[in-house]
């Protein structure tokens, strides 16, 4: 008799079928070239409107390197002992990049792999959302799952390594067969489209990856680099002058195309607008940053080297605020921020992000203006130690804004000072309709405009010369070609996430005591500047005398007479 399938017992099962290790590795490499790589297929076929033939070949192409360049990778990396793990890691990667590509329009280039090295808890936080962790479950946990419990069959190592590297062969003449084949159009493509070449999952994590590596690794093995080593105060023909303390404000996020005073359509600079009517701020309308994240535009600011050199170079060298110091100068920086990208390293400095202040700071996040509320009791530390010497040159505090730092515009500013509504209130710009993010976004930018008032009104109440500089890291998007936030590489970036606003607010005596008129440090506020002339303008302001001063880099220059 026939013994019926439902007596058996579990173990009578027959034993699933263990995969080749080859035959393993291909699918997953499908799967990666495929599904890991949806943004980058979309971005292929938004290029065109002509759907035709050629447009499909090309696709199909297209996709045949992407699956060898892939399939080769796989027979590198992918081996018995790490094959599980390393699946994993590939789909995490894959489907993390795809989401926030997707989401936000971003590529993966080494300045964005060093912002996501920076991230710190609380812009992780204002990251996460219940699509990324459905996408998470749904690219990652069941895929990797699926991946992680199939058996596979052990070869002998020699018989392995012979297989897959023959494969990687394959793979790779494939894939030159195919490039020569359609090299015209490949090469048409990524030569107009360079972002694409950012989009390839996971090769550019890898580059990026190794990118950021390589370069840490040579600054660390090589020595501090002193600039201005002549660095002193002008001699100015008055005596007993008191001296002078300078604000530097580094703003966050804010791009000039919604500044008020700009030219934007809304007023979201009044308080600002006033003090310009006043004849007490000039603002620069014609300003680009150095980078378009944090991570390289405010290192970039504060170096000697500009935006060209700083891009290309290994060798950590100092700052504009080590020549400040330099001289003479005391210097603090108070971040309500990250922290200030290795700038602020060997000056006195405090990060005020986590102060427990029930008004300036609820939910374990605090506004901007709990630097200010802490900036006296800083200043008087600083004094009392004797930082730098006497101070008898002066003193610059550089305040670092969390701005409109996003997605989370909205966490940005206080419940009373949201003028525009409704906003949008999630993480996910895409859920929300365009005017809310734009609300969002205006409401913080109006936040800036206050916080730079009450720092002018601040420095009104010193019985000292005073002076503010305000000046934005870089800028952002808000939806503009399927474009969010910011971090596109600069190259092929848009206008609005490097054209940043800029002001200079200077007291009666600042100005008495540098010997400029308003005609005179006015008079540049519509030519074309950049970050590069931020090092060596502030040299001028602060009346520091350097070596390394460019005139033809300082804002300033037709202002100051420079003595021998």
């Amino acid at each position: 008799m026939t013994p019926n399938s439902a007596d058996r017992s579990p173990s009578d099962a027959p034993a699933r079928r263990p995969w080749h290790p080859l035959s393993l590795l291909l699918v997953l490499a499908l799967w990666l070239s495929t599904a890991g790589n949806l943004p980058l297929w979309r971005a292929l076929w938004a290029l065109t409107d002509n759907h035709g033939l050629r447009t499909s070949l090309g696709l199909l192409g297209f996709g045949l390197i992407v699956m060898a360049a892939t399939t080769v990778l796989l027979s590198l990396l992918v081996w018995p002992r790490w094959r599980k793990p390393v699946g994993v890691v590939l789909l995490l990667v894959a489907v993390a990049n795809s989401y926030f590509m997707h989401t936000y329009g971003v590529v993966i280039d080494p300045t964005m792999m060093a912002n996501t090295v920076q991230t710190d808890v609380r812009e992780v936080r204002d990251l996460l959302s219940w699509s990324l962790l459905a996408v998470l479950a749904l690219g990652v946990v069941l895929p990797g799952w699926w991946w992680w419990r199939q058996p596979v069959q052990q070869l002998p190592t020699r018989r392995l390594l012979g297989r897959q590297l023959g494969l990687a062969g394959l793979a790779l003449l494939l894939m030159l067969v195919v490039i020569w084949a359609s090299f015209q159009d490949l090469a048409s493509t990524m030569r107009n489209h360079k972002s694409l070449r950012y989009m390839l999952n996971p090769f550019n994590t890898i580059y990026a990856s190794t990118r950021l590596v390589v370069g840490q690794t040579a600054q660390v093995r090589l020595p501090l680099q002193p600039i201005g080593q002549d660095a002193a105060l002008a001699r100015t023909s008055g005596a007993g002058e008191a001296p002078p303390l300078i604000v530097l404000v580094v703003g966050e996020t804010v791009r000039a195309a919604n500044f008020g005073l700009g030219g934007y359509e809304r007023d979201t600079t009044p308080q600002l607008r006033q003090l310009q009517g006043s004849g007490e701020l000039a603002y620069f309308s014609n300003v680009s940053s150095c980078g378009t994240n944090t991570q390289v535009s405010v290192p970039c600011m504060f170096s000697h080297l500009g935006r060209e050199a700083n891009a290309k170079n290994d060798i950590p060298y100092e700052n504009l605020l080590d020549v400040l110091q330099r001289a003479g100068m005391q210097v603090l920086w108070l971040d309500n921020q990250s922290g200030c990208k290795g700038v602020c390293d060997r000056i006195p400095n405090a990060s005020t992000r986590e102060l427990k202040d029930p008004v300036l700071c609820p939910d374990g996040e605090c506004f901007d203006e709990i630097m200010l509320r802490v900036l006296p009791e800083r200043l008087a530390q600083l004094e009392k130690a004797g930082a730098s010497g006497s101070g008898s040159a002066g003193t610059v505090v550089v305040l670092h804004q969390m701005g409109n730092h996003g997605p989370a515009y909205y966490k940005r500013t206080p419940p009373d000072m949201k003028v525009y509504q409704p906003e949008c209130r999630t993480n996910v710009l895409q859920n929300c309709p365009p005017q809310e993010i734009v609300n969002a976004y205006d409401n913080a930018v109006r936040y800036t405009d206050h916080l730079l008032s009450q720092t002018v009104r601040w420095l009104k109440s010193q019985p000292r010369p005073t002076a503010m500089l305000y000046v934005s890291d870089h800028g952002e998007s808000l939806g503009e070609k399927g474009l969010y936030l910011h971090g596109m590489p600069f190259v092929m970036a848009p206008k609005e996430q490097t054209h940043v606003p800029m002001a200079l607010w200077l007291s009666k005596p600042m100005q008495s005591q540098l010997g400029w008129d308003g005609a005179c440090w006015k008079k540049q506020v519509a030519e074309a500047v950049s970050h590069d002339h931020y090092f060596h303008s502030v040299l001028t302001l602060a009346r520091v005398k350097t070596r390394m001063h460019k005139p033809e880099l300082d804002v300033f220059s037709a202002c100051a007479s420079r003595p021998a």
